[in-house]
């Protein structure tokens, strides 16, 4: 198969048939063998009943229901373990997004040999305020931490070598920024590609101030991760060696001088060093156990389920 195309949605009934038809109008005009795989991440309008009425016309439609919503990534990362394409592509249900980019997409990883490419809305019809100006401070923080050199992470219109998606896990809010793990793991040909970018049609924007902020706590999990996630201990032993060293260093000094140089006979304890020294000394403790305890976590974890399939369709 040449192509998955793997669209997560949330509420949007609307648009569902309308990006369906655009999608197969272009994939059979390029005689492309597809599959379109759409994830329902919870919806409570009659998405799933579309979806549903769709695979029974179109046996290249193939569904997914969660039980609830449980995210983007998660609709991802099921949408990625089901794919059988050899390219993946990935959109927004919205209608934001432009089928007519895929032919090039496609031709970009499979001629030009690039790992993952990334869509560029570079002219947008998005609110400056709410949405333009928190996307710029979002790329430009992600390039700085990341190393990746791409002008829009958050563009859901991205194409993918299958070996990509099999191989990096998706998961808490870390959509955004698939790229950067798609580099973490090892596939560093990550190319960009400028797309057309449309007005909103049917529904209203899920984007808002929480995603805002979430946005930012992601990429410092994410830059955590990058540089400490496999090697816990680098981290917190470090800083517990440091912290212990500074506590053991004004610890001495108060020995010293309580022996030698004191001539007051003024108590330890009623010198402000000691509680420097005390305080340091148990905070440095503490952060070689927490090492410790990452490690130990780490070789013991387990992947766990973290979302529930309710219904399935075609697979």
């Amino acid at each position: 198969m040449n192509i998955s195309v793997v669209i997560p949605l949330l509420n949007e009934q609307e648009s569902i048939t309308e990006l369906h038809d655009w999608i197969a109008k272009v994939m059979q005009s390029n005689r492309f063998s597809y599959e379109i795989i759409f994830i329902d991440d919870g919806s409570t309008d009659d998405s799933w009943a579309t979806i549903m009425a769709l695979s029974q016309k179109d046996e290249n439609v193939k569904g997914i229901r969660f039980l609830k919503n449980f995210g983007k990534s998660q609709a991802l990362h099921a949408g990625f373990a089901k794919a059988e394409g050899d390219v993946i592509i990935t959109m927004d249900a919205d209608l934001q997004d432009n089928p007519e980019e895929i032919p090039e997409l496609y031709n970009m990883i499979v001629v030009d040999k690039y790992d993952l490419v990334s869509g560029w809305k570079k002219k947008r019809y998005d609110s400056v305020i709410s949405k333009n100006m928190p996307s710029k401070l979002f790329n430009w923080a992600a390039r700085r931490t990341s190393g990746v050199k791409l002008n829009d992470f958050n563009c859901g219109l991205k194409a993918y070598n299958n070996n990509v998606v099999k191989n990096i896990d998706v998961n808490g809010e870390m959509h955004r920024y698939i790229p950067v793990l798609a580099k973490n793991a090892g596939f560093t040909k990550i190319g960009e590609k400028v797309v057309q970018h449309q007005a909103r049609k049917y529904g209203e924007t899920k984007f808002g101030m929480d995603r805002f902020i979430n946005g930012f706590l992601d990429l410092i999990t994410i830059w955590f991760l990058s540089r400490f996630g496999k090697r816990p201990m680098h981290l917190f032993g470090a800083l517990g060696v440091i912290m212990f060293a500074i506590g053991f260093v004004f610890a001495m000094y108060l020995g010293i001088d309580k022996l030698f140089l004191n001539q007051t006979g003024r108590l330890i304890t009623e010198r402000p060093q000691f509680y420097i020294a005390l305080t340091t000394m148990i905070l440095g403790s503490q952060f070689f156990v927490a090492g410790f305890l990452g490690e130990l976590i780490l070789r013991s974890k387990s992947d766990s389920s973290r979302y529930l399939i309710k219904q399935e369709l075609n697979f």
